[in-house]
């Protein structure tokens, strides 16, 4: 049933299970604001991260000569720790997550308590309890999101891990024989990097979440400062112009 009517805020002519959220007009415009944000910025950093430098496509041609210095090497210690560092912080992230989870789940079970507090906040618009759990489960699913897609990286780092241990060392004179091992590998690492940065961008979407808690628009303004944020650290940032740009100034000797 399309929608008719807006009366004190309350959304009338539209399906039953909606009201029965206790939603407002703008709880819907935050709600789909933040949904459709997000999935926009996935699908525009795929497409951009394609036509320009990104941080993730550019760190891939470093993992790229990473490999191909790795099958060079016959002690491998050295790559050995930096995977095992790499690993160390998805595992660190994936653990705070359920830590999170847990919290956030334990939290559902105060919902009046939560709504006294919240609703003794300044500029914060009044929720019902009902509508309250609708809030902290939009977190529980976000932090969802995120300990899947940084399990799954660390499995393909664990598999990144075993490629690498199966490695023979290549010839001085012609390493690229080994460029579809090579290449292999760093496409899994790469896969994982996705995998990580995915996970991040979970937290940062997070923070705009818990924004609505307080005011729907200021989570549709943390929403768009999230995008802003993340674009300008993945396609503008002094990293991504340290890694693309070539400095050929001369080293000073200490």
């Amino acid at each position: 049933m399309p929608l008719r009517l807006i009366y004190n805020g309350r959304i009338m002519g539209v399906p039953k299970f909606l009201s029965a959220f206790d939603l407002t007009w703008m709880d819907l415009t935050a709600v789909l604001l933040f949904g459709g944000g997000w999935a926009a910025y996935v699908y525009f950093a795929a497409w951009q991260g394609r036509r320009v430098p990104s941080l993730h496509n550019s760190m891939d041609r470093f993992r790229r000569e990473w490999m191909v210095q790795m099958v060079m090497r016959d002690n491998r210690m050295m790559d050995v720790n930096v995977m095992r560092n790499i690993t160390r912080s998805s595992q660190f992230f994936a653990s705070t997550t359920m830590l999170i989870l847990g919290a956030l789940i334990a939290a559902m079970g105060y919902v009046p308590q939560a709504q006294d507090v919240v609703s003794g906040l300044p500029y914060t618009v009044k929720a019902s309890a009902r509508l309250l759990e609708i809030k902290l489960l939009l977190l529980v699913m976000i932090f969802v999101v995120a300990f899947f897609k940084f399990s799954w990286g660390i499995r393909q780092l664990g598999f990144s891990g075993i490629l690498m241990a199966a490695t023979p060392k290549a010839p001085a004179d012609n390493p690229e024989q080994y460029a579809a091992h090579i290449n292999r590998i760093a496409r899994i690492t790469s896969y994982a990097g996705s995998n990580f940065n995915h996970g991040l961008r979970s937290y940062y979407f997070a923070l705009a979440a818990m924004a609505w808690l307080l005011h729907p628009w200021l989570m549709v303004f943390a929403t768009f400062g999230v995008i802003y944020i993340l674009y300008h650290r993945e396609f503008k940032s002094n990293t991504l112009l340290a890694l693309v740009n070539e400095d050929t100034s001369p080293v000073l000797k200490l």
